[in-house]
């Protein structure tokens, strides 16, 4: 079976709203166990990038580690990502004829979120990301050749594994997680964080309900990892920052609610940045369907229902959101050449042809049969792709794309487009750490024996996540987390 985003959104909304009625079964914060049902060193919840990679972090540096997943398979939200991953690698950018640099990487991390995220933060993960890529393919991950700029990632510093999404990294992860004997554990959800009292003191262990709805506590005698992701799965958390989203399609599988998230702040952590919340282009409205023909955005273009384009292409990830929340019926169409389309299929070769095959791609020899197949004008459409491919001569756009994305003209029959929207994508706020990964509580202060990494985390990407940071993010603190969390005494 092959497993991506689209086979986890089946049921994804009930799973949110059921999720919501836990929060209610919490581990009551004003007691603590008299006895523990299970005693490991590091508990880490959560088996996506940054649960794995803490968890085998953890096992080899000695401690008796364990990894709880609350579905019934182990992979996150990096099972169903692109896979995408931002690094200044020195060999990959000298072999490019790039210039980069883990500074400029910092640098241009800080000005995408509007500098709101922690300087500390962000130059602690493109400091060592390119670490992260080594320690990746330490585990078993193998790289595609090159780099490219990934939509929204305003540089091109992103490589891929070699399949085709982020599930490559789950399976060598956990091939070497079963290798070094690191037990992941699914259908175990943890219900709630022990803290030896509500405010104050070391987070002990955490509860734990089984598949049989017995509950447990397990006792964690170093730390405990929160690596559980965000809460773009639930419709309800994100309406209370932004109501726009509230009806929008997601991209994350169904686990991702928010309720670990919830347990810190229960005893005491810190969340920052809760309103930053991140969309992409994916099912559009009234669609059960994609294809993504943007992935390599230097071959595309996005068009309205009007037939013209409406936005710069490689513009910031939440300016593209807020442009096409505006257009008519919130849907637009990417569009390509065969050449697109075939660099795009590097990344979704089988979603897009199976998007073929059900009708939300659609396939013409001339751009005037393509404009008639997705309804829209097709003498606009034709003047739009006129105009484009002069700008790629020019190199001036006057929606502002770079002249580096001005790159390829979209000229070689078949052309292609089909219709997308905004889904709701990846939350940036959450726990407040510093950069030993460690919780922060409401005064600043240390929370100890609690960690957290990956997107249940917040402060590292502000207000807007540039695309490939959230794989660079969640197996860099994730590594941090582990190792953090196996040294605690």
């Amino acid at each position: 079976m092959t497993l991506n985003r689209r086979s986890f959104l089946v049921g994804g909304a009930a799973s949110a709203a059921a999720s919501i009625s836990t929060f209610a079964h919490a581990a009551n914060p004003c007691s603590t166990p008299t006895t523990w049902d299970k005693t490991y060193d590091v508990i880490v919840i959560g088996s996506g990038g940054a649960g794995l990679s803490a968890g085998i972090v953890a096992k080899e540096k000695g401690a008796n580690a364990v990894v709880l997943e609350k579905l019934s398979i182990p992979g996150g939200n990096t099972m169903v990502s692109g896979g995408g991953l931002n690094a200044a690698v020195e060999a990959d950018y000298k072999k490019a004829g790039i210039e980069d640099s883990p500074q400029l990487h910092t640098k241009q991390t800080m000005a995408a979120g509007d500098f709101r995220a922690d300087p500390a933060l962000v130059a602690t993960l493109c400091e060592n990301v390119p670490q992260s890529v080594e320690w990746l393919k330490k585990v078993g991950v193998q790289f595609k050749p090159g780099i490219y700029q990934i939509y929204g990632g305003l540089w091109p510093r992103c490589r891929n594994p070699v399949g085709q999404s982020g599930g490559d990294y789950i399976k060598a992860c956990m091939n070497y997680a079963n290798k070094i004997g690191l037990p992941v554990l699914t259908n175990h959800k943890v219900i709630g964080i022990i803290r030896e009292k509500p405010d104050s003191g070391r987070v002990l262990g955490v509860e734990v309900e089984l598949k049989d709805a017995k509950k447990e506590f397990w006792k964690a005698n170093k730390a405990v990892v929160a690596a559980a992701g965000g809460f773009a799965a639930n419709p309800t958390m994100c309406s209370y920052f932004d109501p726009r989203l509230t009806k929008l399609n997601t991209t994350n599988q169904p686990g991702s609610t928010g309720e670990v998230l919830k347990y810190i702040q229960g005893i005491g952590g810190l969340a920052v940045g809760l309103d930053y919340i991140q969309c992409i282009p994916w099912t559009a409205p009234g669609y059960k369907h994609t294809a993504d023909i943007f992935q390599a955005i230097e071959y595309t273009i996005f068009l309205n229902k009007e037939g013209k384009r409406y936005v710069a292409e490689d513009a910031r990830r939440d300016v593209i959101r807020d442009a096409t929340l505006a257009q008519t019926d919130q849907t637009v169409f990417p569009v390509c050449d065969t050449d697109g389309f075939d660099k795009n299929n590097e990344y979704y070769n089988e979603m897009n042809h199976r998007a073929l095959e059900n009708g939300t791609l659609f396939k013409a020899d001339t751009i005037e049969e393509l404009a008639k197949l997705i309804k829209v004008p097709p003498e606009v459409m034709v003047a739009t792709i006129n105009e484009y491919n002069a700008m790629v001569d020019s190199k001036k756009d006057p929606l502002g794309r770079t002249p580096i994305m001005l790159s390829h003209k979209i000229v070689k029959a078949p052309f292609y487009a089909g219709p997308i929207g905004m889904c709701r994508h990846h939350t940036m706020g959450g726990a407040k750490i510093n950069t030993k990964a460690q919780v922060l509580d409401r005064d600043g202060n240390v929370i100890p024996g609690l960690y957290a990494a990956g997107e249940v985390t917040g402060g590292i990407h502000g207000s807007n996540r540039i695309g490939g940071n959230a794989i660079a993010d969640i197996f860099t603190f994730g590594r941090i987390a582990g190792e953090g969390a196996a040294s605690e005494q």
